[in-house]
């Protein structure tokens, strides 16, 4: 699976969903668990979530199904996230249909578990490949770091 960003020893993103074969080279490589932020009507997906968590389960690992829309985007749902997260073994690959959702939030994760300011998460972001191109989201990214120090 040539499209992992590795973020630390803990965490993975995926810039693009998985196939049956990367599910199963990730179980191969190590990986504990998959986080899917995809929806579930979304086009374009290898594996429908619920299918995809049969496999991920069929091969041992945990799933966890976040379904998180781009409009919809809440510091409940980044709260969520990072609590299902943390109760999940490691390492954990998290996706969605590029890695920006996926990138966002465990990005936000790490950040305010480091106690980093929202400027500098938005730097380390772009610094490690991942773009914004959606002021929106920038923004979220940023306020929900500096409300959010651990």
């Amino acid at each position: 699976m040539t499209q992992i960003k590795i973020l630390n020893g803990r965490f993975a993103v995926s810039t693009a969903p998985p196939s049956e074969g990367d599910l199963r080279a990730l179980a191969e490589d190590g990986y504990k668990a998959v986080v899917n932020l995809r929806c579930q009507d979304e086009a374009d997906q290898p594996l429908a979530p619920d299918r995809e968590g049969e496999v991920v389960a069929s091969l041992g690992l945990e799933y966890c199904h976040l379904p998180v829309a781009g409009g919809t985007i809440s510091d409940e749902l980044v709260d969520e996230f990072r609590a299902s997260v943390e109760a999940l073994p490691k390492p954990v690959l998290v996706h969605c249909a590029s890695g920006k959702r996926a990138g966002a939030f465990t990005i936000m994760h790490l950040a305010s578990q480091q106690g980093m300011s929202g400027d500098a998460t938005l730097q380390k972001a772009a610094d490690m490949g991942f773009v914004c191109d959606e002021p929106a989201l920038e923004n979220f990214v940023r306020n929900y770091v500096d409300r959010a120090q651990d």
